[in-house]
This record gives C-alpha cells, structure tokens and sequence, in this order.
C-alpha cells in the first residue's frame, strides 16, 4: 500500500523525541479495571488475560512491548479508548510479565509467536467475537506482526487485522541504536527488572547455569541474550535469535490491513525499521511515519484532552481500513 502521511503535529515541546517517549510513563495518570482470567498453557505454564468488557462483538487483543504489563499506560489508555468506542479488549501480559512470576524458566522473547497463536485460538474457542484485531507495541507490535504473517495461512477469517506501534522489526540494527549513548537511560531501567528476572530464574532452577557475575556486568541486550535467551530457548546465538524473531522478513506475507506506526524520531529504531519498499509492494501493509512522537509517545500538548492522536489513528485505521464498526 502507498506510504501514509501522517497528521501528528504535536507542540514544540513534545517534538523533542526523549521528553515524548518520557512524558506517558511518567505523568499520564491512565488506569484500566480489568477482569483476569489465568490460562494454562500446553507446556503447563500460564498466561494471565486481562479484559474490559462493554458488550462488543469485536475484540482487540492488545501486547505490550518489553517489560510492559497490561498497566503500562499505552496500554491502558488504549484499553480505555477503545472500550470508549464501543470495543472490548484484552491484554496479553507476556509471561513473567503479569505481577507474578512464571513457572517455567523461559519467559518471552521478541518473536515467540506460538504464545500469541495460543493466546488468539484461545480467545475465538471460547468467546463468541465476530471480530478479532490484534495491537502491538514495541516488542508487542514485533509479535503482532510477525504472527499476522508467520501464521498467514492458517488464521482465522476471525483476525481481521492489525496495528504495531514503535517496532523494531529488524532486531540486528535496533540493538545496535540501542547500544548508543542516546539510549543509555533506558537500557539502565529496562535492565533493571530484566536482570533481576534472570537472577530469580537461575535461582528457582539451579540447573540452569548461570554466570550471574557475567549478568551483572551486562551492558547490551546481548549480553543478555548469550547468558539467558540463547540457551533457555535454544538458539545457537545472538545472532540466531535476531534473525529468527524479527518481524521484517514476514511483512510480505501479511494477507489482512494491517498499519505501522514507527515515529521518524524514535531513538529505538535504525533505518531499517521503516520498512518502505515492504509497504509499497503489499497490498495489506500500510506504514506510517510521524516526524515526531519518539518511542510509544506521540503525545501533543500538556492539554490531557489533546493526548489522545495515537488511540485515534488506531480506532479511525480499523474503522476505514479494516471497516469494523465504531460507536
């Protein structure tokens, strides 16, 4: 499909792309009263669901990125928006993501897709949506996308579509931009929680051989991903994984509408991440690239009321795009 062109025009101080990534987490005060439901899963795990019904025959499925949770506010104002439109949701908090450990000592990784294919087979056998879509941010919208076109030909009529957000489709080069200065600060708070993680895994299973000197001098995601990812999921190495769980290579395959959102400013992202000729070419795939917005921000003014462009590109693209009904 053609390239989009984007209205997001946010005021001068949201233009910077570190105070736009910064200012949601930070100040958005967006919360969501979800009801749980705990699955267990075929390698006797669990996955926790969180949903906010309002009576809709179309379900979002919404993933969160790296670290995230169904709390993460990009999340919950998109819960919270949607619902406002007359659509119910759910959000897949990937495991160990939940507020509550896992039982197994794998977690998540960019592209496990078979836990998104459970979680989706999971949803139409036991609820009665006409209507499925998927939303995906960061790491979430690598999934999303990968899945829509990894799982292609065996979905649903149900999965009408979907939209990613802030992706770093091309893993190789995103951890490269990720390894630079800019993103120093945010390499700090996601390892935080990251490493900790690790080091409860390595001691719930002791068989698991970690060097746990090696995490805490971790400086890069693969670092982590030679001590952890590599070995618990079984890639032969850093490199493996980059190119097994990244998205881009599946773009093509994707059969139903389906937007990216990537800002031209998110300091995440490498140029690889804006997949043009990818868009160009397919007839499903729509791309879409701010000029601002930074990494799962796009907030426009210090107005809450004028913070809302990113849940409304969402709902407005399903509703011409995917024509699902919008109250």
């Amino acid at each position: 499909m053609p390239i989009i062109t984007s209205n997001f025009s946010p005021t001068l101080p949201f233009k910077n792309s570190h105070f736009n990534t910064m200012y949601r987490p930070l100040f958005m005060k967006d919360v969501c009263n979800y009801k749980r439901k705990r699955i267990t899963t075929w390698d006797k795990d669990f996955i926790d669901l969180d949903f906010s019904f309002v009576g809709s025959k179309t379900l979002v499925l919404l993933i969160h990125g790296l670290e995230g949770s169904s709390e993460s506010k990009y999340i919950a104002s998109n819960s919270n928006y949607l619902n406002k439109k007359g659509l119910d949701t759910v959000c897949f908090n990937l495991r160990s993501c939940s507020g509550e450990d896992n039982l197994l000592l794998s977690t998540y990784h960019s592209g496990k897709t078979e836990d998104v294919d459970f979680v989706v087979n999971y949803l139409l056998d036991n609820y009665n949506y006409d209507s499925v879509l998927i939303v995906g941010f960061s790491l979430g919208g690598n999934l999303t996308l990968k899945y829509l076109g990894e799982y292609q030909q065996t979905l649903s009529e149900k999965i009408k579509g979907g939209v990613a957000v802030s992706v770093p489709i091309d893993i190789a080069s995103a951890e490269i931009e990720m390894e630079k200065l800019k993103n120093k600060l945010y390499i700090e708070m996601f390892f935080k929680t990251m490493k900790n993680k690790i080091l409860e895994k390595a001691y719930k299973f002791p068989e698991y051989k970690l060097d746990k000197e090696q995490v805490f001098k971790a400086t890069k995601f693969k670092h982590l991903e030679h001590l952890y990812t590599v070995p618990v999921f079984g890639f032969k190495s850093p490199e493996d994984y980059w190119r097994k769980a990244s998205s881009k290579p599946y773009l093509a395959k994707i059969d139903r509408p389906t937007l990216l959102i990537n800002a031209k400013d998110d300091t995440f992202l490498s140029a690889e991440c804006y997949p043009r000729k990818e868009a160009i070419q397919s007839n499903y795939f729509y791309l879409e690239i701010p000029d601002y917005g930074g990494h799962c921000g796009f907030m426009s003014s210090f107005k809450p009321q004028d913070n809302n462009w990113l849940e409304e590109r969402i709902t407005r693209f399903m509703e011409e795009n995917i024509q699902i009904e919008i109250s």
